[in-house]
């Protein structure tokens, strides 16, 4: 009777088992195949894999490179795309529980030696990866040989070896605040194991007084959890001057986690600690801690987030440690850190071709950084307001705090031929000087206390990709704003570090067998000269305020 009733028992719990397992429902599995130039490859074959490797259904792609599985259950899948003179693509790890978008790139085997990004950052990201940062180790390609024999380009990186990239880079460049002339760099990224990730920048200036920026990066991969990430840089500069203050050290050092919540939500808290003084004849030193937080929800091709920071990240794609601190300015000789309250709501819609967003925000700015060109007068001193760069005569001072709150909308299309282009929109206060700039000699403490927020609102263009034949890769923005506003109206903005116009420009010169190439690139920012407000000082000094000056970067990169 017992033995019975413990048979009934388990037929009982089994057949709940798959009442359960049927009511979860079956979800589907597209996406699209391309090759790295983003070219639909028609007939490829995708394959639906168990967790072992074993192959459940196989179907070919369309006309557009698509591909769909249908009926299939919730659970853990892979994903293998194939096709004629490309090495094999997979997707591991897969979590189906309803409808599931994945999309593969198929490459060859030269292109995977080069380290080229084998899957953009969104379905709508460029490919080309113009800002080296920590995060672009997670985008290159990975080789590994399956249990059944063929080679496969994998994209989570399990079971990989470890992989190094180096890159030397010699530039001059003028016109930019705390980086003008000749400057010498090396970058190192290495990916010692399958969820490690490092990079390690080192950058001087051999024409400065000992001019030196360092950075080091490091992540942790924690699978499902999410991941561990730190950073920290450190800045020696003694051309920048405040009166009888001369030299700056700034050190930064940002860490955060990621972590998933299901595979809906993902939230991120971190904080950086900053800490600068001058070398030489230092009043105080400048000390602050800068929280920040997100929370996203997805759903399908829709995500919706919460953002919130005490800095702005106008900087954040640049690959220099000035990237991770913050700017920082000067009043009467004391450092003067650009901070406040960031605050969003987003939402977000991505598809395959085509990006949609909407941001409302709100901001509360304290020493909001001006910059100006400086020419300043025979027998005159480095004024105590600001903080003078002597290798660019460039000088940011410190404006008054001001409150803002707009929005942000931008739509981001991906091209023929591998284009892409972005139209973006937002208005919010920004700070503007007098739209009819003084004639009449004034001081500067005068100029900046008449700085005012101003409601205004911002256009911008963005439009990129590769020119046939020559293999160039450009980059060229326009952004507008009224011409009187020294800040950027929505400053957390996707374009808000590249106001007017501005080309950039990479031409790989020669490639070897083995991957290595020598790259020359070109930076061209406020290529028009536009926003500029001069102003005469009561000493006879001229400056000219300006948003962004206009600058030039150029130079050689070896990459290996």
């Amino acid at each position: 009777m017992i033995r019975r009733l413990q048979f009934a028992t388990i037929a009982l719990m089994i057949l709940f088992g798959c009442v359960s397992a049927q009511a979860a429902g079956p979800g589907t599995v597209s996406g699209w195949v391309r090759d790295s130039a983003g070219v639909p490859q028609v007939g490829a074959v995708v394959q639906l894999l168990r967790a072992d490797q074993s192959v459940i259904l196989s179907v070919f792609t369309d006309a557009k490179g698509h591909f769909a599985f249908s009926n299939v259950y919730p659970g853990r899948y892979a994903v293998k795309a194939m096709g004629a003179t490309y090495l094999p693509a997979m997707r591991e790890n897969l979590r189906v529980h309803a409808n599931l978008i994945v999309n593969l790139t198929l490459n060859t085997l030269f292109e995977v030696m080069q380290w080229l990004p084998a899957e953009p950052r969104g379905g709508n990201a460029q490919p080309d990866d113009w800002a080296w940062t920590l995060r672009s180790a997670a985008n290159r390609p990975l080789l590994r040989w399956l249990e059944d024999g063929p080679l496969v380009v994998v994209s989570d990186g399990r079971g990989s070896q470890p992989r190094l990239k180096a890159r030397l880079l010699a530039t001059g460049q003028a016109g930019t605040f705390g980086e003008s002339g000749e400057r010498f760099s090396a970058s190192v990224e290495d990916t010692p194991s399958d969820s490690r990730e490092l990079l390690a920048r080192v950058d001087f200036d051999p024409g400065s007084r000992a001019g030196m920026e360092s950075m080091l990066g490091f992540k942790q991969d924690l699978g499902y959890s999410g991941s561990v990430q730190a950073m920290a840089a450190v800045l020696v500069d003694q051309d920048l001057d405040s009166g009888d203050a001369q030299g700056l050290n700034a050190v930064a050092m940002r860490s955060w986690q990621t972590i998933h919540l299901g595979d809906l939500l993902e939230a991120e808290t971190g904080s950086e600690q900053v800490v600068a003084r001058f070398s030489h004849d230092a009043p105080e030193t400048l000390a602050a801690a800068l929280p920040f937080a997100s929370l996203t929800w997805r759903n399908g091709a829709d995500q919706i987030r919460y953002r919130m920071s005490s800095f702005h990240g106008a900087e954040q794609g640049r690959d220099s440690a000035a990237a991770i601190l913050p700017a920082l300015s000067a009043v009467n000789g004391h450092l003067r850190m650009e901070r406040g309250v960031h605050q969003e709501v987003g939402w977000e819609r991505q598809t395959e071709n085509t990006s949609l967003s909407v941001r409302l925000f709100a901001d509360r700015m304290e020493n909001p950084v001006l910059e100006a060109a400086a020419q300043f007068a025979a027998n005159s001193a480095v004024p105590h307001e600001g903080l003078f760069d002597q290798a660019s005569n460039l000088i940011r001072v410190a404006g008054p705090g001001y409150s803002a709150a707009g929005m942000v909308a931008s739509v981001e299309r991906r091209l023929p031929g591998g284009n892409q282009l972005r139209l973006s929109y937002a208005n919010g206060n920004a700070l503007a000087l007098s739209a009819a700039p003084a004639v009449h000699p004034t001081a500067l403490a005068q100029v900046v206390a008449d700085a005012h927020p101003h409601h205004a609102q911002m256009y911008a263009l963005s439009l990129s990709g590769t020119l046939e034949g020559t293999g160039t890769r450009w980059h060229a923005t326009y952004r507008w704003q009224p011409e009187n506003t020294m800040t950027a109206v929505a400053p957390d903005a996707p374009d808000a570090h590249d106001p007017y116009f501005n080309l950039h420009l990479r031409q790989t010169l020669r490639r070897s067998a083995i991957g290595s190439r020598i790259e020359a690139q070109i930076d061209l920012r406020n290529l028009l000269a536009q926003g500029y407000q001069p102003f005469v000082l009561s000493d006879g000094s001229l400056l000219v305020f300006a948003q962004d000056q206009r600058s030039f970067r150029g130079g050689l990169a070896l990459i290996f």
